[in-house]
């Protein structure tokens, strides 16, 4: 790849500015991928902010077997992989299936090698491109017109489960706990909208505004587009440290200073959402030991409580070390679907919820993220997202939260329109 840096001060307007041209620029390939930690401090930091795009095809793959499809393309030479896994591909990890309908259509494993990729920094930016074009890119992405945020005007949106029907499902979860079959499941529904005509790009721009994560991502495969407002990080890998953050627990943000550090302390001392999250730390804890060195994997911080814009969070961090004989898809492996959309015990929780929900999940509890030329990656976890297929013109989102024995159903499904409220915001609903 040739490689060429350029300063902000080099540049004819703001390195703002041209990042939204470079946007509108490359949203006109079929493959693109932008990371965009939104300048959010977090532990381990969030993503890389990077922009790649390709007008090639996809890595070619054997989707009866994309997770080994994908370690033979990583033990070769390669550059570097930007794509997503579906949370559909837990059926070549477990005994598993998925018969729910679904409706975007995202293909079970997808990675591109970018013709060419953008790291923004700071105040300056470093170009990555295939062929020694460094200028021309430049001239053009100039000449692009600057894209807005644009919420979309009211958008007719449905509940594929209504409200009764979503109490009676959780009345439904809390009787299996009583009888053993799971102790805490992750139950999500789907609000969806059909023949609608949105652009993508411009309604990305606005959901970012309106909620800025540390995992905030645009994915455009041909005609499907993943916009992303996600907190969470389901895998990171740097060199043999792997970096696994479980959000379990949710509250609103105050109106104000005192409201908002009052409401974070009711957090931090909730026994249900201490539980909760205490759990799937467990389950994480497990999940990376199956690819750790023994005696390695450990939580570095414990019920951390994290602001947004809408939402605070009940944060955990998990780290070990990948051990010498295993490799970065012994840990994804290991550690897919992340418990944090499951429940546990893992294998029961994804039976139950195939048997409960009425949507197959798709992208949405999968991950989207990259793989370094040297198998490091940062991976996130699809929530707080809007799905698009432009050719059938259906939108979906999918919202969830945690139910114990302890669960108020009323009080859960507040915690989902919550969660979505960025989303119903943008989308015209709020």
């Amino acid at each position: 790849m040739f490689t060429t840096a350029i300063k902000a001060s080099d540049l004819p307007m703001s390195l703002e500015d041209f990042l939204l041209k470079a946007l509108a620029w490359a949203d006109h390939y079929p493959h693109v991928a932008y990371y965009y930690p939104n300048n959010i401090p977090y532990p381990h930091q969030g993503f890389a902010h990077l922009l790649a795009v390709s007008s090639g095809p996809a890595l070619a793959m054997d989707m009866d077997d994309a997770f080994g499809s994908l370690r033979s393309q990583l033990q070769q030479e390669h550059p570097l992989l930007c794509g997503f896994m579906t949370y559909d591909l837990k059926n070549q990890i477990e005994k598993l299936h998925s018969r729910n309908p679904g409706y975007i259509g995202f293909p079970l494993l997808h990675f591109f090698g970018p013709e060419l990729y953008i790291y923004f920094h700071n105040d300056s930016l470093s170009i990555f491109s295939s062929e020694n074009n460094a200028d021309n890119i430049i001239s053009a992405i100039l000449h692009t017109a600057v894209p807005r945020a644009a919420s979309l005007p009211q958008v007719r949106v449905r509940n594929r489960v209504e409200k009764g029907a979503y109490i009676a499902n959780v009345e439904r979860i809390r009787q299996r706990i009583l009888e053993g079959d799971v102790y805490e499941l992750n139950y999500c529904m789907e609000f969806y909208a059909e023949d609608t005509v949105i652009q993508p790009l411009p309604l990305y721009l606005a959901l970012t505004e309106a909620s800025p994560t540390p995992f905030s991502g645009y994915l455009k495969c041909e005609d499907k587009y993943l916009l992303c407002a996600s907190p969470e990080r389901f895998l990171k890998k740097e060199g043999q440290q792997l970096i696994s953050q479980p959000i379990k627990g949710t509250i609103r943000r105050g109106a104000t200073p005192q409201e908002d550090a009052q409401l974070q302390h009711q957090l931090r001392h909730d026994e249900k959402e201490l539980a909760e999250n205490m759990m799937i730390v467990d389950l994480v804890r497990n999940d990376l030991s199956r690819s750790c060195a023994t005696g390695t994997v450990r939580v570095a911080e414990m019920f951390g409580i994290y602001g947004f814009r809408q939402v605070s969070q009940m944060i955990s961090s998990v780290v070990g070390e990948l051990r010498p004989d295993k490799d970065l898809v012994d840990a994804l492996t290991g550690a897919f679907p992340m418990g944090s959309m499951t429940g546990a015990p893992k294998i029961s929780a994804m039976q139950l919820i195939e048997e409960l929900e009425a949507t197959r999940r798709g992208l949405y509890a999968g991950s989207m993220g990259y793989i370094t030329p040297d198998n490091n990656c940062d991976f996130n976890v699809v929530i707080r997202s809007i799905q698009y297929n432009a050719s059938s013109r259906y939108l979906s989102y999918m919202v969830g939260s945690a139910i114990t024995y302890d669960s108020d159903p009323e009080q859960e499904y507040e915690e989902c329109l919550l969660k979505a409220q960025a989303i119903l915001q943008v989308l015209g609903q709020a």
